[in-house]
């Protein structure tokens, strides 16, 4: 009796993984340089993003489909942020926005270009995702990698 709940959670993650967005803001492999650390509180310090390392001049792509809610400048850097189908909204800095507040984004469009200017010793997109007012890991809205056993080597246990 144990097979049927299993088969219905395995199911359910399949579906949810179906309807996770899947494209990468950056070409793969995406390269970590500062990790998602939410702040206890909402106006405690934390990193409410994730930083990606990319060169200067790097396409970033919208993770899914949405609209642009706001392209432009907030304290003398470029931010995009895109309002997602799901009612998800993802951040991107510094960048020049290559569309325009209101325009609509498909799912792997080029939106924007990653400039100088952000707080990474080296260059970096500031990559965040909200929910309403609050962050979230944007990492979350990536696939999760599969899981693949490799075959035993010889003589190993």
């Amino acid at each position: 009796m144990t097979t049927l709940p299993t088969l219905l959670f395995a199911l359910f993650l399949a579906l949810a993984q179906a309807a996770a967005p899947s494209i990468r803001p950056l070409p793969p492999p995406l390269t970590v340089a500062r990790w998602w650390d939410p702040p206890p509180t909402p106006y405690a310090a934390g990193h409410r993003g994730v930083d990606l390392s990319a060169p200067v001049g790097a396409e970033l792509r919208a993770v899914a489909e949405g609209r642009v809610h706001y392209a432009g400048q907030v304290a003398g850097r470029g931010v995009l942020s895109l309002a997602l189908a799901n009612g998800l909204r993802t951040t991107y800095e510094p960048v020049r926005p290559l569309v325009a507040e209101g325009g609509r984004v498909t799912a792997g469009q080029v939106v924007a270009v990653l400039t100088e200017g952000s707080h990474c010793p080296a260059p970096c997109l500031h990559w965040g995702l909200l929910a309403g007012e609050t962050y979230l890991n944007p990492l979350s809205l990536l696939p999760r990698p599969t899981a693949r056993l490799l075959p035993a080597a010889p003589g190993g246990t």
